[in-house]
């Protein structure tokens, strides 16, 4: 019997590892995108530099408010060449400062409604409210307020028809009393007033009218942010 002797088949070559050489496509691909992305690092890191720290308001301020840390808080923002035109955060509020207009919640604290008690134009008045607020009622709102004077000539609890005596005046501050009768319980609405509306009002209250506050619709607050 005669064996079937098989040819030896040549023995593969084995592959060799090439070194990367600059004109391959994918190292050129990979070094771009290392690149770009160091670049929109430092991009972003410069852009969280350049954020100026100021003070905003917490919730709405009406004019007349002292600066205080417990009304404001510390933002940053990107504001650029007009950085200057805000209140800084980098230092405590300015004491003895007052804000000349209302600030709405959120809003950043331009210095130029910032200034001395002195340079205020109104002045708050308090007028007295029996039983419910008005809904929409806030500081920094608009009110009428209306006024019935007593008639005198009457006698005991007449009074004449009532007359708006201030028109879309802000709401300073509202304060509710807490005497421990139920009759001595009452609310005060504080509205700014300028001193010819100062003069009519407190003459109203001197001769003992009615007085009420009326919203004006639309003009509550906005929420904080």
């Amino acid at each position: 019997m005669s064996r079937v002797t098989t040819p030896l088949l040549p023995a593969p070559e084995a592959a060799r590892l090439r070194r990367p050489s600059w004109r391959d496509t994918r190292l050129l691909v990979g070094v771009l995108i290392v690149l770009a992305s160091i670049a929109i690092g430092a991009r972003v890191v410069a852009m969280a530099d350049d954020a100026t720290p100021v003070y905003a308001a917490r919730v709405t301020l009406p004019a007349g408010t002292a600066l205080s840390a417990s009304g404001l808080a510390v933002i940053r923002v990107r504001l650029g060449s007009s950085a200057g035109r805000y209140l800084s955060g980098l230092r405590p509020p300015p004491s003895g400062l007052v804000l000349l207009r209302t600030v709405a919640a959120g809003e950043l604290v331009p210095i130029s409604a910032v200034g001395h008690p002195q340079a205020m134009q109104r002045r708050p008045v308090g007028i007295p409210v029996d039983g419910a607020l008005p809904a929409g009622l806030a500081p920094g709102g608009l009110v009428d307020v209306w006024a019935s004077a007593r008639d005198r000539a009457a006698g005991g609890n007449v009074y004449d028809p009532p007359q708006r005596l201030a028109a879309g005046v802000e709401v300073y501050q509202v304060a509710t009393s807490s005497g421990g009768l139920a009759a001595n319980r009452g609310t005060t609405v504080h509205v700014l007033l300028d001193e010819q509306e100062v003069a009519l009002i407190l003459d109203a209250l001197a001769n003992g009218a009615k007085t009420a506050v009326v919203p004006v619709p639309g003009s509550a607050p906005a929420a904080p942010p």
